[in-house]
């Protein structure tokens, strides 16, 4: 790589693939021999040097990651600051622009990107009738989700700490055929194992303003045995906070007034 083209600017496309890759990895994998970065770099003909560090620039954007005492990097550019507002303004259409760039510099470089993985929350994303190219679009912008939320979340359920994926659900605060504009945002997502994120969909668990798990009286005053070894001890128990992407205060009272079942 000459050096020309390691100086060269970045362009658009170029800045909303690095952002797709940021918010599908921990923090403490921004680094140059993270092979998804090796890979990113390869697709862009970049150095993974690079490519680290414009991941590290977003999250001098990021008030989660500042709010910690982390500040990312200080050469940030306004094009930087525009990717990272877009994205925030609308996460669906980013998302879904961001995977065809993707897909398009793999295609043109003869590579493969990894296969999508299934997501186990889609019950109510796939209609009847959808052509081909829309369900595609939204197995990638699911996928898209899972992994930005399983990346917030280091990869362990928020209530109980389990951390096997296969048993992780990116689970919607406000369900996807609800809130269109924030299907996508990431701080509509809690990572919760199929067991929990049943309990939450069906608003027998919720999120308290204090981040404390609240019981819907269904489990608490009639518990069989197996409710009181698994729900009951987290009753007033503080969930996880993720280390990005922060639950939105707004959507976890929508769930306590409109889907929790109460007492």
């Amino acid at each position: 790589m000459n050096q020309a083209i390691a100086k060269r600017a970045w362009t658009r496309d170029e800045l909303i693939a690095a952002f797709n890759l940021y918010c599908q990895l921990p923090f403490g994998k921004l680094h140059k021999t993270n092979p998804q970065i090796v890979q990113l770099a390869r697709l862009l003909d970049r150095s993974a040097s690079s490519v680290g560090m414009k991941l590290v620039n977003f999250a001098s954007f990021d008030p989660a990651i500042t709010a910690t005492g982390r500040v990312g990097l200080k050469a940030a550019s306004r094009l930087d600051k525009q990717i990272w507002d877009e994205f925030n303004a609308d996460w669906e259409d980013m998302a879904s622009e961001s995977q065809t760039v993707l897909e398009r510099l793999a295609a043109s470089r003869g590579e493969v990107l990894p296969p999508l993985e299934d997501v186990l929350d889609t019950q109510d994303a796939f209609a009847e009738g959808r052509t081909r190219a829309a369900t595609v679009r939204v197995r990638m912008n699911q996928a898209f989700f899972r992994r930005t939320v399983l990346a917030s979340y280091t990869g362990q359920c928020c209530v109980s700490g389990l951390s096997q994926p296969s048993l992780l659900v990116a689970s919607h605060i406000v369900p996807w055929g609800k809130d269109k504009a924030n299907r996508l945002n990431p701080r509509n997502g809690l990572l919760l194992s199929v067991l929990h994120d049943k309990a939450f969909d069906r608003g027998l668990m919720t999120i308290g303003e204090d981040h404390k798990v609240v019981l819907s009286g269904v489990l608490k005053h009639n518990p069989d045995a197996f409710s009181r070894q698994v729900f009951m001890p987290l009753e007033g128990q503080r969930m996880s906070l993720p280390e990005r992407f922060e639950p939105d205060p707004a959507l976890l009272a929508h769930h306590r007034e409109n889907i929790f079942v109460g007492a």
